[in-house]
């Protein structure tokens, strides 16, 4: 006999969303850090952990340090950031591991929050400091409702959750609306592929989709730096110009 699995092709598992559990323990521990480095829980931007690791796109093109797409989506602006943010990676995240599986989930969160990086790097000023888990959680928001409507499920409370969080990231100063709806979209489409694969290549075509989605999202990011020349990244941002002079 076949063990049951998920429409996802995962196993079906009884026990607590581990990979979940251990993204907010990594999101809590870099907070930790830079909170300490500061002295201040609400104040910790400037410190060696954050200056490092936060998505600067004038740093990405000018100077290459393209794992800020990435380790930017462990950092978080104050208390009240990251308290809404792994909120949220816990109420949704349980409920797509449960659909996809460790392994697919771990493949969908990171991928997700690659795009809300790459998002954030072709559409935001060079000059803008972006930093939160909300790119990969908008990607989380966009993988439920992908496997609502899988399921065949109402998809309306879901819908909801999606437009309003969209309409605070465009109505709010200070959000990255790019890296949201970057997340969103790509989250969407690596849950299409999860989700809706056939069967019987179901793990080929599920890999497959996420290797190109990586390509494509590689490809952006080069054709964004070679479009971003020395005198444009010190016009919108001259302190950095400043700074390395």
């Amino acid at each position: 006999m076949r063990a049951p699995t998920t429409v996802a092709g995962a196993p079906i598992r009884r026990g607590p969303p581990v990979v979940t559990f251990v993204l907010i323990a990594v999101n809590v521990l870099m907070y930790v850090i830079t909170a300490y480095q500061s002295q201040s829980v609400m104040q910790n931007t400037r410190t060696p952990l954050f200056v490092q690791l936060d998505l600067l796109p004038a740093f990405v093109a000018a100077h290459g340090e393209w794992w800020r797409l990435l380790t930017s989506g462990f950092l978080h602006f104050g208390l009240l950031h990251i308290v809404l943010n792994m909120v949220s990676l816990y109420i949704i995240g349980r409920e797509v591991e449960v659909v996809l599986g460790r392994i697919r989930f771990t493949a969908l969160y990171f991928t997700a929050l690659f795009g809300g990086g790459v998002a954030a790097y072709l559409l935001s000023p060079v000059g803008t400091q972006v930093a939160g888990a909300s790119g990969a959680v908008f990607g989380l928001m966009g993988a439920l409702l992908i496997a609502v409507v899988r399921l065949k499920l109402d998809p309306k409370s879901v819908l909801f959750v999606i437009v309003l969080n969209l309409v605070i990231s465009f109505q709010v100063t200070g959000i990255s609306w790019q890296g949201h709806v970057g997340g969103l979209i790509i989250g969407a489409l690596t849950m299409a592929a999860m989700v809706y694969a056939p069967a019987k290549r179901r793990t080929a075509i599920q890999i497959g989709t996420i290797i190109a989605i990586l390509a494509v999202l590689v490809l952006i990011c080069v054709l964004r730096t070679s479009a971003l020349s020395e005198v444009t990244i010190c016009n919108q941002a001259q302190w950095l110009c400043t700074t390395s002079s």
